[in-house]
């Protein structure tokens, strides 16, 4: 029986690659396995050493405003750059022994929040060097000389690094087209002869210091272990063939990018970690991502939905229509509650992520959700901010404290994955794959054709699945959380039938990665007031909130899926909106309870049209008119 299950399955499991099967070795699970088993215990919380005192945010962004001012042209920004560099704002993942200031990841998230808040292109600056790139990299898998070299500079400043990895036809498919290169002699020693064309790579236009990813094939067999396949080399700017010509402009948002060009030949010892690590650059690569999808772009995220937030928070108290305070207009409500519940699920999402990463976990899927999730549900939020203030959003000038973070949103969407693919592919595809915990070990053991460890693997895959599928007739004094976690784990067990058409099937991927995404929120936010206990209310707004989406979600994949209806027509369910009276307690919580928009407002710099926003609440009736006359103002420019 378990010999023709073995080569049943053997049949349907979907043809894997080699990357993806490094994607499904690297990192580790953590809450996403026990959403798959139906049954989430939440982590405790993770004290961190706290270090941000070392750093006077004010100095740098005065430093930013004076060198830069109304200027978003580059590369000319290099001076900023080097001021950033030699501050040591780029050694945040760098150990103490480098001269680096390495960080708990829950400070870096909230220093890059903070720094993005202010500007989001020096959120960029900063971020890039403490995200994957050379510092990463060196730091985990460098050979002792690199790490003495590089390690040190890029803690002072000496280095600017940059990573070029996509280029014009490979983007997220990032290692389909890739620059190629082959192993040659030359003078006796082995080199990399490549051509290579990169873009879109961030701090290029300013870099000296360049991390490159590429396939090496050896046709002439000099290399002796024979090995091929992606892998990561530092070269330096004045590397002999390198062309660092020309930049983008992303979206006149001002952080520099730019391209790598030229015919490198390129030494073995420039390869980081040595020779032995060719063929070894996309596992070093998913290793190292969990920092640029699981921290920096949802710092980036939060920051501009907190910044829209709090922004409109302030504006809709004191901007009246009609004569109306604006928060008393229902319209208006409806939309800063969908603020409010996005921002929510960022912030505490990203709460329980960094407390996660603070364990020692690498969670590759968590991280995956994180970048998503959070660019997606801040895009939401600056739509809807962009429409609460209307002609002061679309116009520039000093009352547009929304402008810079709507350019910029966009991009955190496209980089390190776009979010179609992510959420198409990646969540729920490698999520099933990697987070179940009874999936993989089958997969593995066929892969390895043992069939002992597969007989272990698929009892257990079959015990789980019959135990989780008949929990779900006997839910009834469950807390819905919990009942919608075990339903999604039966959900999850029947589609894993179809094995290799799961990959084609994108509206379904995309469908059940939502419900993952959603329960994963539900339960931060649940861990967030656990231990910070801000407003039950809007915890359990939110919580309910997503579990009516997911309700939605789940009974289109049944009626989409014929094959599923006998079996789970009975947790099929009538989703229920949020009530009018619902809405309406948020908007008096928000309003009397302090907690939940100080907690927005502590993460980001609050400057400029925001301080004067803030200023409303308590200033003397004879300077209001004034202030409130300052902020509702937009540009005005000459004629020509």
């Amino acid at each position: 029986m378990l010999k023709i299950a073995f080569n049943n399955i053997k049949k349907i499991i979907p043809r894997i690659s080699d990357t993806e099967l490094i994607a499904l070795r690297s990192g580790t699970t953590s809450i996403d396995q026990e959403i798959f088993k139906g049954y989430v215990t939440l982590p405790k919380k993770v004290e961190y050493a706290k270090k941000l005192d070392k750093f006077n945010l004010n100095i740098l962004f005065n430093k930013f405003e004076n060198m830069i001012g109304d200027n978003k042209i580059y590369p000319n920004k290099f001076n900023l750059t080097k001021y950033v560099a030699e501050n040591k704002y780029f050694s945040f993942i760098i150990d103490e022994k480098y001269e680096g200031n390495k960080l708990s990841v829950t400070e870096l998230s909230k220093i890059l929040t903070k720094i993005s808040s202010f500007d989001p292109a020096l959120g960029v600056i900063v971020m890039v060097p403490n995200s994957l790139g050379p510092g990463e990299l060196i730091t985990h898998y460098g050979t002792k000389e690199q790490k003495n070299k590089y390690l040190p500079g890029l803690s002072k400043g000496t280095y600017i690094p940059c990573f070029g990895l996509t280029g014009p036809n490979n983007g997220s498919d990032a290692t389909g087209s890739i620059d190629t290169g082959k192993i040659i002699t030359k003078d006796n020693e082995l080199y990399i002869d490549i051509e290579i064309n990169k873009r879109y790579i961030t701090l290029a236009p300013v870099a000296n210091l360049v991390g490159l990813a590429f396939r090496v094939e050896d046709p002439d067999k000099l290399l002796s272990n024979g090995k091929s396949g992606i892998t990561v080399a530092l070269i330096e700017k004045d590397h002999p063939g390198l062309e660092m010509l020309t930049h983008h402009n992303p979206l006149d948002t001002g952080f520099p990018n730019g391209t790598l060009k030229g015919h490198l030949q390129i030494p073995l010892s420039n390869i980081i970690g040595g020779e032995k690590n060719i063929g070894e650059g996309w596992k070093m690569l998913m290793e190292c991502l969990a920092a640029g999808r699981g921290i920096c772009l949802p710092a980036s995220a939060n920051a501009g939905a907190k910044v829209a937030t709090f922004g409109i928070h302030q504006y809709i108290k004191h901007g009246k229509q009609f004569k109306i305070p604006l928060i008393k207009m229902e319209g208006i409500q409806q939309k800063y509650i969908d603020m409010l519940f996005h921002t929510w699920c960022i912030h505490s999402s990203i709460a329980l992520t960094n407390n996660i990463l603070d364990s020692g976990e690498k969670p590759a899927v968590i991280s995956a959700i994180m970048k998503q999730q959070t660019t997606d549900r801040a895009r939401e939020i600056l739509n809807n901010a962009m429409d609460i203030h209307a002609g002061g959003a679309i116009c520039k000038g000093y009352s547009n404290f929304l402008e810079k973070f709507y350019r910029s949103l966009p991009i955190g969407i496209t980089v390190e994955g776009s979010n179609i693919l992510t959420r198409n592919l990646i969540i729920f595809g490698q999520g099933l794959n990697k987070s179940h915990p009874y999936i993989y070990p089958v997969l593995e053991s066929i892969l390895n054709n043992n069939q002992n460890h597969f007989n272990t693997a698929f009892k257990d895959i079959v015990n789980h699945s019959l135990n989780t599928y008949f929990t779900t007739f006997v839910l009834h004094a469950t807390e819905p959380l919990e009942k919608q976690t075990i339903q999604f784990a039966a959900l999850s067990n029947f589609i894993a039938l179809k094995g290799g058409s799961l990959k084609a099937e994108q509206y379904l991927s995309g469908d059940m990665a939502d419900v993952f995404s959603n329960l994963y929120i539900a339960h931060s936010i649940r861990w967030y007031h656990k231990h910070y206990n801000t407003s039950k209310i809007l915890t359990d707004y939110c919580i309910n909130r997503l579990i009516n989406e997911n309700t939605t979600i789940i009974n289109r994949v049944i009626e989409n899926n014929n094959y599923l209806k006998p079996f789970l027509f009975h947790i099929k369910k009538r989703s229920k909106s949020a009530s009018y009276n619902d809405n309406k307690k948020v908007i008096e919580e928000v309003l009397n309870n302090n907690k939940i928009i100080n907690t927005i407002k502590d993460d980001i710099e609050i400057t400029g049209i925001l301080k004067d926003l803030e200023t409303l609440d308590t200033v003397q009736i004879k300077d209001y008119e004034n202030i409130y006359n300052k902020v509702i103002n937009v540009g005005e420019y000459t004629n020509y």
